[in-house]
């Protein structure tokens, strides 16, 4: 089963809805569940928010968080997922923000830092990734990433020696 198949699956069988919000995927995460027939069931919207100011003017984005931490960091990750659950009608939320490059990257940001988040209302994470390969290839695994883990955050696996 594919990661959006997975993330699907779990998103019906627990009655949920998914709001996103993207910069450097530019709708990707979105397009991946509405290219699924029957879609309306789980997805709700879709924030694509490339622009500090989209992020700022839809999300809830704080400017002071991008003017201290940049729109690529965890701090900015965290108030995105959390500003597209608040403006949503969604039970879970994952947004991602990063560098695609091929420019656009510093020695402390390099192309193929991106920042995952997802969220509920009780609880928010964050995962960090450094991906390698050129624009297209950083901005795929990036998806791939957000729906493994949208699906692990719905589903947690057992720990090893839980039963």
């Amino acid at each position: 089963m594919t990661e959006i198949e997975n993330a699907s699956v779990l998103l019906r069988s627990k009655k949920l809805k998914l709001v996103t919000a993207e910069s450097c995927t530019g709708g990707m995460i979105s397009a991946a569940f509405t290219e699924l027939s029957g879609s309306s069931d789980i997805f709700d919207r879709g924030f694509v928010t490339y622009s500090n100011e989209a992020k700022i003017a839809m999300l809830g984005v704080l400017p002071s968080t991008i003017e201290t931490y940049g729109a690529v960091s965890e701090q900015t990750a965290l108030e995105m997922v959390k500003g597209a659950l608040k403006n949503s009608l969604a039970d879970v939320a994952t947004s991602v923000t990063g560098i695609a490059g091929p420019t656009g990257g510093t020695p402390e940001k390099p192309v193929g830092l991106v920042y995952i988040g997802i969220a509920n209302k009780q609880e928010t994470k964050v995962f960090k990734y450094i991906f390698i390969g050129n624009r297209s290839e950083v901005r795929t695994q990036t998806v791939e990433a957000a729906l493994h883990h949208l699906a692990e955050f719905i589903n947690p696996s057992p720990l090893v020696g839980e039963g």
